[in-house]
């Protein structure tokens, strides 16, 4: 894929992150660029192709954009934004009334997702990068590791589509129209993988972090998993159940968490005490 050669003075700066920053248009409020940091050549062009890969699977998401560069050598994606969108995290914030609809239609689109046969030549399985991010973690001994990896082994395989990273500020809507977005960790796999990071967002995480990454109180997000549960395991399995379930699997984004913070999580790894 050849990358489109654009000119920064078109974008005026709107923000940044670890790997990058993002810019708006001068004119045209509906494009965006999100541009990596110098040297950064082939994340951008990996993220276009899976973008690609996933939105030709017939998941509902936005179309993907444009490879670029810059004048400065600096790579990234233009795409078009979706205006007037608001996330299922957001609108819960805004109107916390209607927690039980909106976790209802988050609920509806998730099991969707995880209904969706994939090429699983063509994406990777999650237990493989699991298994990859157990092998680079630093903190865990080497006999707790072996027990998570065969928790991970005897989990039943499933040949359908995982978000990778299932926030409920990662699905959004506007009018009847609802997509995910940042599918940057798009695999296939069993679905507890994925609903995990669901109830890590709503339950796991502190109240600190609830308010600053999903605007709202935790007891408000604690209502959302609640109403997300009956619609996404079914009226026959209760609250606890489900947390029974999915705790371990909540419990394994440790292994992400004490990737990008370097140390120990020892209030997320709890999660993981019916497997270690």
């Amino acid at each position: 894929m050849e990358a489109i050669k654009i000119s920064l003075n078109d974008y005026v700066l709107s923000g940044g992150g670890a790997n990058g920053e993002s810019y708006d248009h001068k004119t045209d409020p509906s494009v965006m660029l999100k541009l990596y940091f110098p040297g950064k050549i082939q994340q951008p062009l990996d993220e276009m192709k899976l973008a690609r890969k996933v939105y030709e699977t017939g998941i509902p998401t936005p179309e993907p954009g444009e490879y670029v560069v810059t004048e400065d050598g600096r790579y990234g994606i233009r795409f078009r934004r979706i205006l007037g969108k608001k996330s299922y995290s957001r609108a819960t914030a805004d109107e916390p009334e209607k927690v039980a609809q909106f976790a209802s239609e988050f609920a509806q689109m998730c099991r969707e997702l995880h209904s969706i046969h994939v090429d699983t030549s063509a994406f990777e399985n999650v237990k493989d990068r699991y298994y990859r991010l157990l092998g680079e973690n630093p903190f865990f001994t080497p006999a707790e590791k072996d027990r998570i990896s065969r928790f991970i082994a005897d989990t039943p395989d499933e040949d359908t589509a995982i978000h990778g990273d299932l926030q409920y500020s990662n699905v959004i809507f506007v009018g009847d129209k609802r997509y995910f977005i940042d599918l940057g960790d798009f695999c296939w796999g069993n679905h507890l993988f994925d609903v995990g990071m669901v109830y890590v967002c709503c339950c796991l995480s502190d109240e600190e972090f609830i308010k600053e990454t999903f605007h709202m109180p935790k007891s408000l997000a604690i209502r959302f998993w609640e109403n997300f549960v009956p619609e996404y395991f079914g009226a026959g399995v209760s609250v606890k159940e489900a947390e029974e379930l999915v705790r371990p699997y909540a419990g394994l984004k440790t292994l992400i968490i004490e990737r990008d913070t370097h140390r120990p999580m020892p209030e997320f790894r709890e999660a993981l005490s019916s497997v270690l």
